[in-house]
């Protein structure tokens, strides 16, 4: 048998050799994957800093260096890092910072077997710039779930520097330029014509459009494809849902009733006296003194130029009516008078002073220069005062079936409550003031509780106040309201002249409409001799026509502004309980359209939210802020012809959108 232990030896030789050329290339492996365990660690953590970085500093040229930094924080001093901004990553129309880690590896055992060179371990991370981004709270904002929400064309311009301006569906700006903090289109488009877009971040859930030619549009880092989730934010405000409750409210005025007044004996006081008053007359003269007593009379009449007094301390019951002539000076002191069947002043007017006043239905007069002391009064009629009559009256509770004032005519009453069942008309140039009492007005058979005409003025002190009808005032006319909780008002409110609304909620079963004509405040008046609209609450509101501070208008119809309307209406920044809410201005969840324009000028602060209606704002007008805060909620906003709209608010950003194009950070591969 031949020897074959040599040939065991070689082959056990060679056999040794791919055995450590084996262990060689494993170990050179696995060196291999524990540097790329690292690069990938390190890669990680380089993409997340560099897209930090960017988020800061809105600029590509941060993104190697800090990447750079940090991969050689980690212990790798060798590799070349590589960091890039990438386009439709995680999903298209996004973007994320790209981080490559690549070292060079040499080969350590294989140089055994004659192996040279070293091989590339890389590794590769993404961070995504625009997750899930949050935006701030708009200042304009449109729920149309559904095409164009916001919209610009003719000159017109939206103006929230430090807000947004968000809508459920299009933002299309076929205007001027809209110029916010942020400007989103949740589901929908953002389009651009001629005009400009200045926003740190545009955001748009469809397609962004713009010419080609058109620069005035931010850098395309700060244009993302992302949708947005937008909601009402007052959809569930439970003080919101209180005050609607209100609407249609009111107290009805108190019922009148004639007095009673018993029968009894005709007086006739004059040139030829009946016989039962012949006594109170001193000789022949004009002058009758009635001393102090009850009387009981069936008609009083009392002929013209005559001196009549009646004593204080008396007690007067006529049954079928007074009639005074002309030219006659009749004077009751502190008395206690009931009238039925009519009262007829004179030509010059009568006075009387403290006591209960009490007339019933029939024709009712005030002639000349009327005047009544403290105590109550209730006048079962019509109080007629025309032609430069005036009636005033002191403190005490007043109550009149109607009022009607015209031709120059004021009425003038003192502190206690006004009830008054079938409306107050005051013609042009006549003025009712009346002082702080709780107000309540029933409406007339034209459906107003209010109605003045052209250079009417109607000044009321603090009071609660219902009116159970519109209100309606004629241009040159002039209206203010008192302080209170909640003025309830069940019907229009329909204002063609100037209004002060004192601090309070306004609950408006109807329409609001402003098309004001002619009067702007401050305003003397000659009857109260007190100015008018300097300030409301500290705040000057000289110059303008409608003025209200620390005010909220709680609505079932629209707000409607026009006819170069100069309104200034604040919101109160704390809330009353049962009266104005903070920050809220207007409310309505009416479907109908609302239309702001034909020049009209609003200083609006505070939220206006008419989520159903489509807001028009046209032909020059201005809303603005003056300043402050302005939030605008409708379903769709529209401003066309040179229209201005404008907010100084600041965009509660939280961590999501910083004004430059990106959101919140997150690694995505």
């Amino acid at each position: 048998m031949r020897d074959s232990r040599g040939t065991v030896a070689v082959i056990g030789a060679l056999s040794l050799v791919a055995v450590i050329g084996s262990a060689a290339f494993a170990v050179d492996l696995n060196r291999g994957y524990d540097q790329r365990i690292a690069n990938q660690r390190a890669a990680d953590m380089g993409a997340l800093a560099a897209a930090l970085a960017y988020k800061a500093a809105n600029s590509e040229t941060v993104l190697a260096p800090t990447a750079q930094d940090v991969v050689l924080v980690n212990g790798i001093a060798d590799a070349t890092v590589t960091a890039t901004l990438v386009n439709d990553v995680p999903t298209a129309g996004t973007k994320a910072v790209k981080v490559t880690v690549t070292t060079r590896m040499p080969f350590a055992l294989g140089t055994a077997l004659g192996l040279r060179g070293a091989y590339d371990v890389g590794a590769t991370a993404y961070a995504s710039l625009s997750s899930a981004a949050q935006i701030g709270t708009p200042c304009i904002l449109s729920l149309a779930s559904s095409g164009t929400g916001i919209s610009t064309s003719g000159g017109a311009t939206i103006n929230t520097p430090d807000c947004v301006v968000a809508a459920v569906s299009t933002v299309e700006n076929g205007g001027t330029g809209i110029t916010a903090k942020n400007i989103i289109a949740g589901t929908g488009s953002v389009i651009n014509n001629y005009g400009t877009l200045s926003a740190d971040l545009i955001r748009y859930g469809n397609s962004f459009t713009n010419p080609s030619w058109n620069t005035n549009v931010p850098s395309s880092d700060k244009i993302i494809k992302d949708t947005t989730d937008i909601t009402d934010p007052l959809a569930d405000n439970v003080d919101l849902a209180n005050a609607r409750a209100l609407i249609g409210s009111f107290i009805a005025p108190r019922s009148l009733a004639n007095p009673v007044t018993p029968s009894g004996t005709d007086w006739t006081i004059g040139w030829t006296p009946s016989a039962n008053v012949a006594a109170y007359r001193s000789g022949t003269s004009a002058n009758y003194t009635i001393p102090a007593g009850n009387y009981t009379i069936g008609k009083l009449t009392i002929d013209g130029g005559l001196n009549v007094r009646f004593a204080s301390g008396s007690n007067i019951t006529v049954a079928n009516g007074v009639s005074i002539g002309g030219g006659s000076t009749i004077v009751f002191g502190d008395v206690n008078l009931k009238v039925n069947g009519g009262f007829a002043s004179g030509s010059s007017g009568v006075t009387l002073g403290n006591g209960t006043i009490e007339i019933g239905s029939g024709s009712i007069s005030f002639n000349g220069t009327n005047a009544i002391g403290n105590g109550a009064v209730a006048i079962n009629g019509t109080v007629n005062l025309g032609g430069g009559s005036s009636l005033s009256m002191g403190t005490g509770n007043h109550a009149f079936q109607s009022v009607a004032l015209s031709g120059g005519g004021w009425m003038k009453l003192g502190d206690g409550d006004l009830d008054v069942g079938a409306g107050i008309t005051v013609g042009g140039g006549s003025t009712l003031a009346a002082g702080k009492g709780d107000y309540r007005l029933g409406k007339a058979s034209s459906g107003d509780a209010v109605n003045l005409s052209g250079s009417a003025v109607m000044l009321m002190g603090d009071g609660a106040f219902s009116a159970n009808g519109n209100i309606t005032t004629s241009g040159g006319s002039r209206l203010v309201f008192g302080k209170t909780t909640n003025h309830l008002i069940n019907g229009n409110m329909i204002i063609a002249g100037s209004v002060l609304f004192g601090t309070s909620r306004y609950t408006i079963a109807g329409n609001f409409t402003n098309g004001t004509g002619g009067s702007t405040w401050p305003y003397t008046s000659s009857v109260t001799g007190l100015t008018y609209g300097n300030t409301l609450e500290g705040v000057s509101v000289s110059g303008y026509d409608m003025a209200g501070i620390n005010v909220s208008f709680i609505l079932s119809g629209t707000l409607n502004l026009g006819g170069g309307a100069k309104t200034k209406l604040i919101a109160a920044t704390t809330g009353t309980n049962g009266g104005a809410i903070a920050d809220l201005l207007i409310d309505s969840l009416t479907s109908s359209a609302t239309s702001w324009g034909a020049g009209a000028q609003n200083v609006f602060v505070g939220a206006v939210h008419l989520p159903n209606s489509d807001v028009t704002m046209s032909g020059g007008s201005t809303t603005l802020s003056a300043g402050q805060c302005f939030m605008l909620i409708a379903n769709r906003i529209a401003a066309t012809g040179g229209a201005a709209t404008g907010s100084a608010c600041t965009s509660i950003t939280g961590g999501g959108s910083s004004g430059n194009g990106t959101g919140s950070i997150g690694l995505v591969q």
